[in-house]
């Protein structure tokens, strides 16, 4: 008899809707200069049913902000849905994994070394 399977989380797949989004454009600020200050490109997205804000102002051009802050938005609605099977949560997962492995290879590399320097003295 074969062994049991384990039952994989579905990933529940994110519809961004238009209609439940508000999209606002406001001044920019900061550095950048008059052009920046002057024109509304900087993009601020409302998820109503979640109450999930993101503001965008890395470019001084509106449609660059707008492409981006939709990608946040559904980058931030897919992390509060999903948890761990996330897109974010899974690269920060494998972030942690690799740090955890370089510090142990550091670990066993100066375990190593002060071996072999405190056998001679």
């Amino acid at each position: 008899m074969p062994p049991p399977q384990k039952k994989k989380k579905q990933k529940t797949p994110v519809v961004l809707d238009p209609l439940e989004i508000e999209e606002k454009h406001v001044r920019g600020w900061g550095n950048g200069g008059q052009k920046l200050n002057k024109t509304s490109s900087c993009v601020q997205l409302l998820h109503r049913p979640t109450n999930t804000t993101v503001i965008c102002q890395d470019t001084r051009y509106l449609q660059q902000n707008r492409k981006i802050a939709y990608k946040r938005l559904h980058d931030k609605l897919d992390l509060l849905i999903n948890g761990e099977m996330s897109k974010i949560a899974r690269k920060v997962d494998k972030l942690k994994q690799r740090k955890h492995k370089q510090r142990q290879r550091a670990r066993k590399k100066y375990a190593q070394a002060e071996e072999t320097t405190g056998d001679q003295i």
